[in-house]
């Protein structure tokens, strides 16, 4: 009987928003009548959360920050927080957090990516064109990191008490 009253995983969309958005441009007008060769930095980041009310729908936010730097001074800062609210049924656990950091970012990267590259234009900059994301590696990474630094807190904490 516990099998038949086991929910079949599922993953659908909801929801997708921009939640916010913001673009810099702190050497205009100057940054205009100069040769644009900039150092770019992308910074990306993720989150999720349970949402409130009825259902098993989280939200799932991820987070690009674009800076462009001219001779060490920031030209144009563009952050985007494009977020989305997914249901998710029979996963729990590690495939939970698995589904909410791989398939929700993968679901929301061509949207941010779209936002910056506007925002860029808007700004009067050439486009931003983000690289595609393998959000899988970036959790894998993740998950190891987070082994690495328990592992190493646990050695500390060993080390104090001898």
């Amino acid at each position: 009987m516990a099998e038949e009253e086991k929910v079949q995983p599922q993953f659908a969309v909801q929801k997708i928003y921009l939640k916010d958005a913001s673009m810099e441009s702190p050497l205009a007008p100057d940054v205009f009548t100069k040769s644009w060769k900039p150092t770019l930095n992308v910074d990306l980041n993720t989150k999720s959360s349970k949402v409130e009310g009825e259902g098993d729908n989280y939200e799932v936010v991820l987070t690009v920050t674009v800076t462009a730097k001219q001779e060490e001074e920031t030209a144009m800062l563009i952050e985007v927080h494009q977020a989305g609210i997914f249901m998710v049924k029979g996963l729990e656990g590690d495939q939970l957090r698995q589904a909410l950091a791989i398939a929700g970012p993968n679901l929301l990267f061509p949207y941010v990516r779209e936002a910056v590259d506007g925002l860029a234009i808007k700004g009067g900059f050439p486009p931003v064109n983000l690289q595609p994301v393998n959000f899988e590696m970036l959790y894998v990474q993740a998950l190891q990191q987070a082994k690495a630094q328990a592992e190493s807190s646990a050695t500390a904490s060993t080390e104090e008490t001898h």
